[in-house]
């Protein structure tokens, strides 16, 4: 028996669902949503994760922990908390619902940020290989460093959520 693929959320300008389609048949007019997790630990370092070599949107990059897009009956919060588990091997987590960000370009869609706190070694986490090359504790100021002098090995919106978790500090 077929399992039927799952399908993402299609929203308009004010992130409210108006249909949903197959991964891979989006075009440039849709707008998606999409779940993130910043996840630094006590010592305010910040756990990144380098996208696996074969995704289609931004290969290699570091970028947020654990993202994912949302699908079909799924809510935000829903589907942050799958994604932790799969992505990281993270259980039962309870993060705490962040700001909303819009992205627009080649890729548009609404991320809506969630932080969470953890103390574990990178080596105690289950990364999920197809999704995640490895993953990594930064300090803010060296992440600062390499997103300046190495742009290319981020996501390009990576530097934006850096100011707007670290705006506080």
């Amino acid at each position: 028996m077929d399992k039927k693929k799952p399908r993402i959320v299609i929203v308009d300008d004010d992130d409210q669902i108006i249909g949903h389609k197959e991964r891979g048949t989006l075009t440039k007019r849709d707008i998606y949503r999409v779940s993130a997790l910043w996840i630094t630990n006590s010592k305010g370092n910040i756990l990144l994760a380098r996208r696996h070599h074969t995704k289609s949107h931004h290969p290699n990059r570091w970028g947020p922990a654990v993202a994912g897009t949302v699908d079909e009956d799924e809510t935000y919060e829903q589907n942050i908390i799958k994604e932790a588990e799969e992505e990281l091997g993270l259980i039962d987590i309870s993060p705490k619902i962040g700001p909303k960000t819009e992205t627009t370009g080649p890729y548009h869609h609404f991320t809506q940020w969630f932080t969470f706190i953890l103390d574990k070694d990178c080596n105690d986490l289950t990364i999920q290989e197809d999704e995640v090359e490895e993953v990594r504790w930064f300090q803010r100021n060296e992440l600062e460093k390499q997103l300046r002098d190495h742009p290319e090995e981020f996501l390009p919106t990576l530097g934006k959520y850096l100011k707007l978790f670290t705006k506080s500090d």
